[in-house]
């Protein structure tokens, strides 16, 4: 299984989502975890964005980043640019990719643009992890 790392700078909502969705649809393939610059705990936006396709991320936890656990991953994903400069140097042998996701958290309006805001950020994830998913099982036949 692939140890995956997504990294953001909350650790709030974007990371949490992916994380979510990678253990939703890659399910023996990709081992996920999630952590943050500085993690502030889950936005309950994203864990109601999620929810409503069928994903329950709120038993996941908000997490800073622990370098040993770092260095253990096969790939990690920055998601947003805090967390791609801030990212700790990593041994070349870690694949690292950067998916630059807006921050819904800064979306200012009614109730239902920030949820839009965290389904967009949701939608383009999922469609992101899709792809990996697709370009890992590519990798093994």
């Amino acid at each position: 299984m692939l140890k995956v790392m997504f990294l953001c700078t909350g650790n709030s909502c974007r990371s949490q989502m992916a994380e979510g969705l990678a253990r939703h649809y890659g399910k023996g393939i990709i081992e996920p975890y999630s952590a943050g610059l500085m993690p502030v705990g889950i936005n309950p936006n994203a864990v109601k964005v999620m929810k409503e396709i069928g994903i329950d991320i709120s038993g996941q936890t908000s997490d800073p980043i622990d370098e040993d656990l770092l260095r253990q991953m096969d790939v990690i994903i920055t998601l947003c640019g805090n967390a791609e400069a801030a990212c700790p140097a990593t041994p070349p042998e870690i694949r690292r990719l950067h998916w630059p996701i807006d921050d819904p958290v800064s979306v200012v309006g009614t109730d239902e643009e920030v949820l839009n805001a965290f389904r967009r950020a949701r939608d383009e994830i999922k469609e992101r992890i899709l792809e990996f998913i697709k370009e890992i099982k590519g990798g093994d036949k």
